[in-house]
């Protein structure tokens, strides 16, 4: 029987956390919100984590949470349980988009409001170039250590066209595949093993 628990263990090598890396949650984590989650890292310190739900759309458009916000045709994510009354996004914008912070390659998080309204309304961005969320995920210093170490969480590397496409409730999959064949048994485990 110890055989059949271990194959949803977490490889303690597994990759470290940092900003502009990923965390796959394991097949049985409840919750709403974190259940097959796939979480992009934008922040990360010995003062805590900051990041966002890559994979659960909400079926809203962005004008319709954010009052006086342009009509733009872009997918909303729920970005995580802090601060859903809140609108976050991470873009391909770079310096074209003040006070944004870098996380990784082209990606950045952020940056001044006011202007990003501009920017959409002037044409000057496309839905390609920017992902809106609302709330985040976030955890106080240790405690995504101690989750990690309770094998909720899988990390890994991301590319960024992984980070900016069309991600499904289903992509969770496809980033267990991705992690490698120790995982392979995740991919196919019902959400539900009672009913299967």
């Amino acid at each position: 029987m110890k055989d059949n628990i271990d194959i949803f263990r977490i490889q303690t090598n597994n990759v470290a956390p940092q900003k502009g890396r990923v965390l796959i949650a394991e097949p049985f984590l409840p919750g709403d919100f974190f259940n097959r989650s796939v979480i992009f890292l934008v922040a990360y310190s010995n003062k805590g984590a900051v990041g966002f739900i890559l994979n659960k759309k909400v079926d809203l458009a962005i004008h319709q949470v954010m009052p006086g916000f342009p009509e733009f045709e872009v997918d909303l994510c729920l970005g995580g349980p802090v601060a859903t009354d809140s609108i976050y996004y991470i873009h391909k914008l770079g310096k074209k988009l003040p006070g944004s912070i870098h996380v990784m390659g082209n990606l950045f998080w952020g940056g001044d409001f006011d202007i990003l309204k501009h920017q959409i309304l002037s044409g000057l961005i496309q839905p390609s170039d920017i992902r809106f969320f609302v709330g985040y995920s976030g955890w106080d210093s240790g405690q995504l250590e101690r989750e990690i170490n309770e094998d909720s969480w899988l990390v890994t590397d991301v590319e960024e066209e992984a980070v900016m496409s069309d991600l499904q409730l289903e992509s969770w999959a496809k980033f267990v595949k991705k992690a490698g064949r120790r995982y392979s048994v995740w991919e196919h485990f019902p959400e539900n093993p009672a009913m299967n």
